[in-house]
Order: structure tokens, then C-alpha cells, then sequence
């Protein structure tokens, strides 16, 4: 079997490409909050491409929280990827795929949202639901592959 074209990898490749997707919008959107505050972290910056923004050491805090809650979604995304690429590899069904990655991007939309607005509980259920999901996907990864020893 080619694992390349099977129903649960082309799943699982439409969700990697949503969650990267989704990483690159809250890093743009860190951006766009940096532009609005008229800052720059870089001297190099502050006389070239953001002409006229103040030299920042310290992000303001809207900045610090968008960065916060892309390092958050790549510190899960990631991990999430890797486990899911490997369930795929030993046999996972398309419906697992499409259940798991579906929620998971759900909810790291959701989270992404949330932390930037800084709304709970909305934040903390988004991301234990998100969680959850990367833990049902290692302990299916686990099942399996011990039926491979």
C-alpha cells in the first residue's frame, strides 16, 4: 500500500496544511499588533522597514500576547503533526484522521482566538480538548505499532 495515497493521509494533509496555514495567520497577525504600536524590537528596523516605530526592548503587552500564543500553537501543533503523521503510517483509518485532526484544529483556532482576546475559559478548555487529542493519538500510534513487534 502507498501510504502517500491513501483516504487517511490525504485527510491528514489537508489539516497540516490548515494548521500551518493558521500559525502563519497568528504570526501575521503578531505583525499587525506590533505595526499598530508603532515598536520595533530591531534597531535595524526602526530606520528601514518600520520607519518612524520606537525602538522597543520589551514588547508592549498586546505583542507579547499574540507571540505568546504563537509560540503556544507551535509548541502543539508540531508535536500534534509528528504523532498524526506517524498514526497514518501504521494504519490509521480516514474517520480516526478526519475525528482527531478535526477537532485539534477546532480547537487551536479556538485557543488562538481566545489567548489573543484573552478569553477564559474559553482558552484552557480549547487547549485540554487539544490535548486530549494528541494524547488518544499517541496511545493509537502505541496500540498499533505493538502489533508491528
Amino acid at each position: 500500500m502507498d501510504l502517500f495515497h491513501t483516504p487517511a493521509f490525504g485527510t491528514f494533509a489537508l489539516f497540516a496544511a490548515a494548521l500551518s496555514v493558521l500559525l502563519l495567520v497568528i504570526d501575521a497577525v503578531g505583525g499587525g499588533v506590533r505595526a499598530g504600536t508603532k515598536t520595533t524590537p530591531n534597531e535595524e528596523d526602526a530606520s528601514s522597514v518600520a520607519k518612524g516605530a520606537k525602538l522597543a526592548p520589551q514588547d508592549p503587552e498586546q505583542v507579547a500576547r499574540v507571540m505568546r500564543a504563537h509560540r503556544n500553537a507551535l509548541a502543539n501543533i508540531v508535536p500534534f503533526l509528528i504523532v498524526m503523521l506517524l498514526y497514518v503510517a501504521v494504519g490509521a483509518s480516514a474517520r480516526w484522521v478526519l475525528a482527531l485532526c478535526g477537532v485539534f484544529t477546532a480547537m487551536r483556532l479556538v485557543h488562538a482566538i481566545a489567548y489573543i482576546k484573552a478569553v477564559q475559559p474559553w482558552r484552557t478548555l480549547s487547549f485540554v480538548v487539544g490535548q486530549a487529542c494528541t494524547v488518544i493519538a499517541v496511545v493509537q500510534v502505541v496500540r498499533m505499532a505493538v502489533g508491528f513487534v
